[in-house]
């Protein structure tokens, strides 16, 4: 059993402290990967929310799949006959 004054004490407070900083820089790429995620999502025209999928194992890929090889809502949404045209060169957009 161990005691407070064990030639390992100062090891294990090492071992502890590298461990605390080692699980705050996890969560800190993890909540990084979210958020690129959720606005990949969200500018392809899909639901930010999609992006917690990625937590999941296997629907991650899956959903990584998903996205490289379907038609986005904006690719839709911008081949529509609907869509507006920009402006011809050398023309004003405000109203006269």
């Amino acid at each position: 059993m161990p005691t407070s004054d064990s030639p390992h004490g100062p090891w294990i407070a090492l071992f502890g402290a590298f461990w605390l900083l080692w699980m705050l820089f996890i969560c800190a790429v993890v909540v990084l990967t979210i958020v690129c995620y959720w606005r990949i999502a969200s500018k392809a025209g899909y639901s930010g929310i999609l992006s917690l999928l990625m937590l999941v194992p296997l629907v991650n890929i899956i959903m990584l799949v998903y996205f490289a090889f379907s038609e986005w809502p904006l690719e839709r949404e911008l081949r529509s006959p609907a869509a507006p045209t920009a402006a011809p060169p050398g023309t004003s957009v405000m109203p006269t």
